[in-house]
């Protein structure tokens, strides 16, 4: 656990932890409580139905270390699978075989954790597991063939980080751009032993793959590397199953014509006859936090088709359930929702919304992601909510949601306020958030209120039980409203929505979430004159950019922001994201860029700041941070910038996990005290 911590000063210099975290003397005690309460949630990932729908398997983390557990589809009889050393190292990874015996995991266990293998296991038996090869490098998101006879996987030979650019990046030396290039291919390997064999060329980093209804093909998406960069300008490609095997282009979004043109592809899959590969395409600022509409193209090639055109929802999720229909998790109106739609040559139009949830049914692997048995009839996922951690829900598919089968997190009960939709409308658009009232919320009372703006901008925020880390429960359980807009450029109200704020960075949003304030003061006890302002990546860029904009906000936390455009566009490691956005280069049309820009606004800021970040960040560099608080430290305005090390855009450190939140309550604890007035 972190060492007790203490209020940093003002006029702070840059500091670097956790060779020293601060101390607890001035520590509100209920903020130790409450790290400690949050610290007991354990996450569950990768949940898998069995395809006879008999036998579920999960991921779940305790202490920092993740385990495989096996159960019937009821929950009842769950145990570990793997390693017989608890606590000490991870399993993880869970495929289940198509004869629902057998089950494919990585373990890391017999290496000290130095690096994974690849084991297999009759579920069964509970023989004890067999190893199918040692990998020297980093691999994810197994997948077995229809036959059973083959297990495919991302694999990067002798990668030395996880594939994603959300990790930590590697450090800068070397030739840069050139040196120490590492690419993710998609391997496999015949289950009953043999050499891993790689089937992706060597020149393409591919990002995600699906194997054909007969197993002999691989649809997937990659480009050129560097990985982390080119997502972007992913491309879809069909080839044989076999290594050297030759790709066959099927898409390229940068070329195409239509509503496609530019944007991005994520979770290719065949539909039942092998003929056409659906996915969602849409602009999408992070791969993994998947939205917009779903196409089809022939798997030979051919003209994409937008098969949801001018929907008001954001498919996430999608598999197909027969020729002419496809099941889809979708965001609606900041809610999970899963639907059916039949599928015809050039439309998809929803049919039976089975149901819609005030709950994230995702889980830390997948945004959204769902797990069906062959059949179709039956289904299983993470469910979480502002109400209830995190439990495998899991039964037949249907329009009632499936009860939780787990109690893992069952002992926990929420330490903040109650949850409740807010709507209004603004600038013809109709606009959604969430609002968590204060624990212990005493309508006679007045109360300060803090902004929580999501990161992407191409994301939603959608009710989930938090985590020791950045997010607006903590602040609801120390006395404040937490207000969690979902303003233009967020899924859940259609593509038309998301493309919003393209070329207007922190304008229109802006105005959408002081709309929504005032929707909110309007009705509740909330002091205009106690507002507080956060977020982390996008939210972060906002908690720089709206200062300049309006003194409305009294105190602020920036986590990982961007405060110049015009310099991070040279800085970070994935500046292809951002033509998409702006449309066109930083040295094309730099107005653009300028416009957006908090930097070019900074005389206007007054509001105490305190700015965090990871060292080695690779979509938001620290650079950024330094910028921003050495703008406002020149200016006397009361700041802190705290830069953690070793850690990426996503902290992986619990310590600095905790002590971020820790840091974020005392500011707000300071200079936004949540006693009434």
């Amino acid at each position: 656990m972190t060492r007790p911590a203490r209020l940093l000063l003002p006029l702070v210099a840059a500091a670097f932890v956790p060779a020293c975290f601060a101390s607890s003397a001035n520590v509100d005690p209920r903020i130790e409580k409450l790290l400690g309460e949050l610290g007991k949630v354990r996450h569950i990932e990768a949940v898998q139905l069995s395809p006879d729908g008999s036998q579920l398997a999960w991921v779940v983390r305790t202490q920092g270390k993740d385990s495989v557990e096996v159960a019937k589809a009821d929950g009842s009889g769950a145990h570990r699978i793997g390693s017989d050393k608890p606590g000490t190292c991870n399993d993880s990874d869970v495929a289940w075989a198509p004869d629902s015996h057998h089950l494919a995991f990585l373990s890391d266990c017999a290496t000290g954790g130095k690096q994974k293998e690849l084991f297999l296991v009759d579920a069964h038996t509970r023989a004890a597991p067999k190893k199918l090869a040692a990998l020297t490098g980093v691999a994810q998101g197994l997948s077995w063939s229809a036959d059973g006879k083959t297990l495919g996987f991302l694999y990067v030979p002798n990668g030395t980080r996880q594939a994603s650019a959300v990790f930590a990046a590697k450090p800068a030396a070397g030739e840069i751009g050139v040196d120490g290039m590492e690419v993710q291919r998609v391997a496999a390997i015949d289950t009953t032993g043999g050499a891993v064999q790689l089937l992706t060329p060597a020149e393409s980093y591919a990002y995600e793959f699906a194997w054909s209804p007969d197993g002999k093909r691989i649809t997937y998406t990659a480009a050129l590397p560097p990985g982390d960069n080119n997502w972007w300008l992913a491309k879809l490609y069909v080839q044989d199953a076999q290594p050297g095997a030759p790709a066959h282009l099927v898409l390229n979004p940068s070329t195409v014509t239509g509503s496609l043109h530019g944007l991005q592809m994520a979770l290719p899959r065949w539909s039942p006859d092998g003929e056409r590969i659906a996915f969602i395409g849409g602009l999408m600022s992070d791969q993994g936090s998947t939205g917009g509409d779903i196409y089809a193209v022939p798997s030979q090639g051919g003209d994409a088709i937008n098969l949801t055109p001018d929907i008001h929802v954001t498919p996430s999720w999608l598999a197909w359930t027969s020729p002419q229909q496809l099941l889809v998790a979708q965001i609606s109106n900041g809610q999970s929702q899963v639907a059916e739609y039949a599928v015809a040559a050039d439309k998809a139009s929803q049919g039976r919304t089975l149901f819609t949830l005030p709950a994230d049914i995702g889980d830390g692997s997948a945004w959204m992601a769902l797990s069906l048995s062959s059949d179709h009839a039956h289904v299983a996922f993470v469910q979480s909510s502002y109400a209830n951690a995190p439990e495998v829900h899991a039964g037949t598919l249907g329009e009632t949601a499936p009860a939780a089968v787990t109690t893992i997190n069952a002992g926990l009960k929420p330490g903040w306020g109650k949850a409740e939709s807010v709507e209004w409308e603004n600038e013809g658009r109709h606009v959604q958030g969430w609002l968590l009232y204060p624990a212990n919320y005493d309508p006679k009372k007045s109360y300060p209120m803090i902004v929580a703006v999501h990161g992407g901008p191409s994301s939603a925020v959608i009710p989930r039980w938090p985590s020791v880390g950045f997010g607006g429960s903590p602040f609801s359980a120390l006395g404040y409203f937490v207000f969690l807009p979902n303003p233009r450029g967020s899924f859940g109200q259609g593509e038309a929505y998301v493309q919003a704020n393209r070329k207007d960075f922190g304008h229109g949003d802006l105005r959408d979430i002081l709309a929504g304030i005032d929707t909110i003061e309007k009705k509740l006890p909330v002091d205009d004159r106690r507002l507080g302002l956060t977020g982390w990546s996008y939210g972060g860029f906002m908690s720089m950019f709206i200062p300049t904009q309006t003194q409305r906000f009294r105190a602020v936390v920036a986590g990982a922001g961007i405060a110049n455009w015009q310099s991070y566009y040279g800085q970070n490691l994935i500046d292809q994201w951002m033509i998409p956005f702006f449309g066109a280069s930083v040295y094309d049309d730099p107005a653009a860029y300028a416009k957006s820009s908090a930097i070019n606004f900074i005389k206007q800021v007054k509001t105490p700041t305190l700015v965090v970040v990871g060292d080695r960040d690779a979509e938001c560099p620290a650079p950024q941070s330094f910028e921003y608080w050495h703008a406002l430290r020149a200016q006397g305005v009361p700041t802190s910038l705290v830069v953690y090390p070793n850690e990426g855009h996503h902290f992986v450190d619990p310590d600095h996990q905790r002590d971020v939140l820790q840091r974020a309550l005392m500011w707000f604890g300071k200079y936004l005290p949540p006693a009434s007035s």
